[in-house]
């Protein structure tokens, strides 16, 4: 991750087109992927597997212990698909919404189709 934490002298109009997002430029989906999986102390050595759904990369760990997508604007139809399979947790991209209202409507669709999964933006 970006670091994110600045004095308040150190901010200027310049910082904070740059603090969009707090991934690093270069990390993959699977530097995310296991960066998530380490922070919620999951092994590393259970199996994972990828898929594309409707464009989007969608990686399940451990059969559905975490599933994640780190698109960019991933359609209301995939996280409807990624919440109908139910994981223990589901961790999206905070550039996976196009915008506060959808990324909402994220929380309302596990909500009601999946109502124990932790979810989790980056």
């Amino acid at each position: 991750m970006n670091d994110v934490y600045y004095s308040a002298g150190e901010y200027t109009q310049d910082l904070l087109a740059a603090m969009e997002s707090n991934v690093k430029s270069d990390r993959t989906d699977l530097d995310l992927l296991f960066g998530c999986l380490l922070e919620w102390g999951l092994p590393l050595s259970l199996p994972y597997t990828s898929e594309t759904i409707e464009g989007c990369t969608v990686h399940t760990y451990n059969d559905g212990d975490l599933i994640a997508c780190f698109n960019n604007n991933v359609p209301e139809s995939v996280i409807k698909e990624i919440a109908r399979r139910k994981p223990l947790r589901a961790v999206f991209r905070d550039s996976s919404f196009a915008s506060s209202p959808d990324k909402i409507n994220v929380t309302e669709i596990f909500k009601m189709l999946a109502p124990d999964t932790r979810v989790k933006v980056i």
